[in-house]
């Protein structure tokens, strides 16, 4: 389905708020990539797990940090980035309940209110776009996230 050329509208906002995200959040390039990556990865949406991984590989990011499912047993992230892993995995998961209050303070710790707001948008947002590569089926050749 060519959903892009269905809904125009939808998906050119879905876009405005990934634009504003990449562009206007402050949050890190590279830890909002790695964030995508992991969500996709829970997700399993195999679009977006190649098309964030190319995109770390781009940044210049070593394996073992691409390799975000093993982000608990590797000394290779900083604090925020785990704190932002930690926040995008309870998020990717929020229909398990509300997410805990300790990975909330742990993300609290290492980003101001807004960071947290922007890092929640980020992390909706690929959720998103997770869901309707998997459920509507992917474009290949075609670049959804602005």
């Amino acid at each position: 389905m060519k959903y892009w050329e269905i809904a125009p509208e939808g998906i050119a906002k879905m876009q405005q708020l990934e634009h504003y995200v990449n562009t206007a959040s402050g949050l890190e390039h590279g830890l909002l990539e790695l964030v995508r990556l992991r969500a996709s990865l829970l997700n399993d949406c195999t679009y977006c797990i190649e098309m964030h991984t190319a995109e770390l590989k781009k940044l210049n990011e070593t394996p073992e940090r691409i390799a975000v499912a093993e982000w608990r047993n590797s000394q290779a992230f900083t604090a925020r980035e785990r704190a932002a892993l930690s926040w995008a995995e309870a998020v990717t998961n929020i229909q398990d309940g509300h997410a805990p209050e300790a990975i909330y303070d742990e993300v609290r710790a290492v980003f101001s209110e807004r960071e947290t707001v922007d890092l929640t948008l980020a992390i909706t947002t690929i959720n998103a776009w997770n869901r309707i590569a998997i459920s509507l089926g992917s474009h290949a050749g075609r670049e959804v996230e602005a």
